[in-house]
């Protein structure tokens, strides 16, 4: 009996270390997979990042555009301010003159107040009285003459209230001008303003979105990486265990028989115990992948289309608006192209926009004809912006 037993172990060791071998096979294959998924995420992710790359690299020449059209509204800037320099300048000095008209126009209300005084205290004394109140002819000459230069006084007294007051009238008209042109020219320098303000927060959100996503997609491939570098440690681990096993069955397929038993008459207590155990203990962290699925926490793509870039309001996609003008009714630039979406005067009437030019309409109007040449699409390539903010 104790025979039997002695011959047995090696049969147990054997399946037992089979069952753990097959074990060993399973949990290789799985960490096989799961490298195997880490590899197609890692390529996925790289592709992503490529294409992050790309966009960047468009968004070099959308900063360049931007950069451009922000050059020439601070060029156009700069000469609404000079204007508005001037125009103020002039303000000042209208205002100035006008003040000095008014006293000059006092002065000759009251002389000519007191004229008018004096004759009705006093009536002037008409020829005849004159000549019969002389007492000879040099008094008479006198009197005519005093009578003459009272006359002339009193002319010219009413000639220089009538200067002043029409000079006065003139010089408020001209300062109202002035201060009607100073309110065009304080609105053209506050639109452009804030239309440099709009470009600049386009170029802004468009950099600081695309830094996102490439942060974020380097993240995902530092996780991917170090996950597949994790995995790579356990398939060796594994790969050592499961040689480890083949050797541990190789042994005891090999193993030399027991000597034969003690005859029967001789009284052998024996107490043979054996424990062979062959265990292994495989721990691989993670969760199977770093969370990130196959649409990424990247941007989404470059491709045009109403489904992927809001209006918010406009007949065409914001962001080309932001980018030709900041969302301001710009006046016409050097090109002519006027209004919140920069239509060129030749369009506009083609188009059937009233009057001469986009700015001077209503933004409803400039957004019927921008519906009509923006065509859901169609005629993207209208608006330089379009492709330089990756819609087509």
């Amino acid at each position: 009996m104790i025979a039997v037993c002695a011959c047995a172990l090696p049969a147990l060791a054997a399946t037992a270390t089979g069952a753990n071998l097959t074990q060993l096979h399973h949990k290789l294959g799985s960490a096989q997979g799961q490298l195997s998924g880490n590899a197609k995420q890692q390529q996925s992710i790289a592709t992503r990042i490529k294409a992050l790359a790309g966009q960047v690299q468009s968004l070099a020449g959308q900063v360049k555009l931007v950069q451009s059209r922000e050059s020439a509204a601070g060029a156009q800037l700069t000469t609404y301010e000079a204007d508005l320099t001037q125009v103020r300048a002039a303000i000042g000095r209208e205002r100035r003159h006008l003040r000095h008209l008014h006293r000059v126009l006092g002065l000759a209300r009251r002389a000519l107040s007191a004229e008018l005084v004096s004759q009705y205290e006093q009536p002037p004394q008409s020829l005849i009285d004159v000549i019969l109140n002389a007492s000879g002819f040099q008094q008479l000459l006198d009197s005519l003459h005093f009578l003459s230069m009272a006359r002339r006084q009193e002319q010219a007294i009413i000639t220089v209230t009538r200067i002043a007051r029409a000079r006065a009238t003139a010089a408020t008209a001209r300062l109202t001008a002035l201060e009607r042109i100073d309110v065009i020219a304080a609105s053209r320098a506050q639109t452009q303003t804030a239309a440099l303000a709009g470009m600049s927060a386009l170029l802004r959100s468009r950099q600081t979105a695309l830094s996102d996503a490439q942060a974020a997609q380097a993240t995902a491939l530092g996780a991917a990486k170090a996950r597949g570098a994790q995995l790579q440690a356990a398939i060796a681990t594994i790969k050592k265990q499961v040689k480890a096993a083949r050797q541990a069955e190789r042994a005891i397929a090999y193993r030399p028989p027991p000597p034969p038993s003690p005859p029967p008459s001789t009284s052998v207590t024996n107490s043979t115990s054996a424990t062979i155990g062959t265990s292994a203990t495989i721990g691989t962290s993670g969760s199977g992948g770093s969370g990130l699925g196959s649409g990424g926490s990247g941007a989404s793509g470059s491709g045009g289309g109403s489904g992927s870039y809001p209006y918010n309001g406009w007949a065409i996609p914001e962001a080309i608006v932001l980018c030709e003008s900041g969302g301001q009714n710009l006046p016409p630039n050097s090109a002519g192209a006027s209004g919140y979406y920069q239509i060129m005067p030749a369009t506009w009437r083609g188009e059937g926009g009233p009057g001469p030019a986009a700015y001077l309409a209503s933004r409803a109007e400039q957004s019927a004809v921008a519906a009509r040449l923006w065509n859901n699409g169609a005629g993207a390539s209208n608006w330089t912006c379009a492709a330089m903010v990756g819609i087509s």
